[in-house]
């Protein structure tokens, strides 16, 4: 009888286990972002103007669902690069920043689209420093992967 018990007690646990077992893959695909079409914008080497707005776009797309993006300036007076830029710009000589632009907004993509291009509206102080920063977007999906991508641009007076 306890031989049976236990047969009966691993045979319940064996189909618990592998009943549970999810069946569905690994999400192993990063979502894409890029500035890299018509509309797209900033491109890279673009001189932008102290005291205006401008609309940053960039599409995004992932195979299962996109859930967040985020746009980032940030000052280049050191001349660094990151490993995405795919064209050299003219650079100012190296400064010390004095009041550099700092940005960093994040946003929800509502509803998981699998395409989606991304409108910021930036207003760019007319008291930064000008000189060389760099453009970055990324975007998050549902698993959690993120892509990313940055090109130079330029703020002038």
């Amino acid at each position: 009888m306890m031989k049976k018990i236990k047969g009966i007690a691993l045979l319940a646990l064996a189909l618990f286990v592998f009943g549970c077992t999810e069946t569905s893959e690994l999400d192993e695909e990063k979502p894409t972002i890029t500035v890299n079409y018509a509309q797209g914008f900033p491109q890279a080497c673009a001189q932008l103007e102290r005291g205006k707005t401008y609309t940053f776009r960039a599409k995004a797309s992932d195979n299962l669902g996109l859930a967040s993006y985020s746009l980032g300036i940030h000052h280049n007076f050191d001349q660094h690069t990151h490993d995405d830029q795919p064209e050299a710009c003219d650079m100012d000589a190296v400064k010390s920043p004095e009041n550099p632009l700092t940005l960093m907004n994040t946003f929800t993509i509502d509803a998981t689209p699998t395409e989606e291009e991304l409108t910021i509206s930036i207003s760019i102080p007319s008291d930064v420093d000008p000189g060389d920063y760099h453009c970055a977007f990324s975007v998050t999906d549902v698993t959690g992967w993120q892509g990313r991508t940055s090109v130079d641009i330029k703020i002038i007076e």
